[in-house]
């Protein structure tokens, strides 16, 4: 086991390797005896050397409440007396094949991110504060460059949402991921005083919904975006029209981590639900939190669309209905709170937001509508 610094649960896979094992890699091919843990393509000296690397990053995610030094098998965190009476808030996540537009890019930096935003925003929605993050990388065979760029992400994220990083697991396993392949997952745990839980019920026909700006896809709807691609022969170091990105560098952009903003906004206005806009698009994430019978109406044409948006739907000649409920179209989180508290919350933030729709009566079995 190699423990990461004072973070008590940072491991290397597998556990069980031994000293003697380790001091054989040292050895010349005619020294050695039997098969090694490193013929069978898990390198225990490339997994330290990845622990070394990214101790500093770790570090830098540490809160006051982080126990160190006590322990190498679990993550300590300890709650303290700054809650009376607290809710645990739990979520687990990973990024999808975007890791394999990653991978086709040779960018990994950012991916970490995605995997950080899709839990946090995740336990926000219910008004938990992100405390603690942990993650799992998993590969055939250790790329130490390319696994600390992906945890120089992780730590990133972990950094934006104000959560640390306690732990982790680095996995070497060959035959499962074929060469250069890895997968990621995350583990969040949050806070919210039971009091203050945001569960949706206190919203009533006289609700709006108030859209925050997405940074892209984020980290949704990537199986179809790739045969998007396939099918229209298009190159991601190709000019996005409409933007001034390539559409590699707008498809990679990372998931928008939304804590500050939503735990800010919390604190100030009446904010009776939220909704995290994931897999489901916009047509099945918001209306999990309206409580029946009521239903939503949402306006297509009350926020600007990216542009990578219009490319998506044109080249795989998507339909907006099929659009809708894969992507965000946009908007990456939305908040449902009175008409009335609408255009002061919106005042009040220094970033576009949109009052994207309302909460209205369901006439029928379809409780959601789309205008134009």
């Amino acid at each position: 086991m190699a423990p990461w610094e004072t973070q008590a649960a940072f491991r290397i896979s597998d556990n069980r390797a031994s000293e003697s094992t380790q001091s054989e890699h040292n050895m010349t091919d005619d020294k050695r005896s039997g098969l090694s843990y490193r013929d069978a393509g898990v390198d225990i000296d490339a997994g330290n050397a990845l622990v070394e690397r990214i101790k500093p990053l770790v570090k830098a995610t540490q809160r006051p409440e982080v126990l160190a030094g006590l322990g190498g098998f679990g993550g300590l965190f300890q709650l303290g007396q700054r809650y009376r009476d607290p809710v645990l808030v739990s979520g687990t996540d990973g990024v999808g094949t975007k890791l394999l537009l990653a991978r086709q890019l040779d960018r990994h930096d950012s991916i970490g991110i995605d995997l950080v935003a899709m839990c946090v925003n995740d336990i926000l929605v219910c008004g938990a504060e992100p405390l603690f993050f942990l993650d799992y990388f998993a590969c055939s065979r250790l790329d130490v460059d390319q696994a600390a760029d992906v945890v120089g992400g992780i730590a990133e994220g972990c950094r934006q949402a104000g959560c640390a990083l306690i732990g982790g697991e680095t996995a070497e396993m060959p035959g499962m991921y074929g060469d250069g392949e890895y997968d990621l997952a995350g583990f969040a745990v949050g806070a919210v005083e039971r009091e203050r839980l945001i569960d949706g019920s206190g919203i009533d026909s006289d609700c709006v919904l108030v859209g925050l700006a997405s940074s892209g896809p984020h980290s949704n709807g990537f199986s179809l975006i790739r045969k998007i691609i396939e099918v229209s022969g298009a190159r991601l170091d190709d000019p996005l029209a409409g933007g001034d990105q390539s559409l590699g560098e707008a498809l990679l952009a990372p998931t928008r981590i939304y804590v500050p903003t939503v735990l800010d906004l919390i604190e100030k206005h009446d904010i009776r639900g939220m909704a995290h806009i994931t897999g489901g698009g916009l047509t099945e994430n918001i209306i999990r939190v309206i409580p029946e019978p009521l239903g939503i109406t949402i306006n297509s044409g009350a926020w600007p669309r990216p542009p990578v948006f219009d490319w998506l739907g044109a080249a795989g000649q998507v339909s907006d209905a099929e659009m809708r409920r894969t992507f965000n179209m946009g908007i990456g989180f939305v908040l449902v709170c009175p008409a009335a508290e609408a255009d002061t919350l919106i005042a009040s933030l220094d970033e576009p937001a949109w009052v994207i729709g309302r909460v209205d009566k369901a006439e029928s079995a379809e409780r959601v509508r789309f205008q134009a």
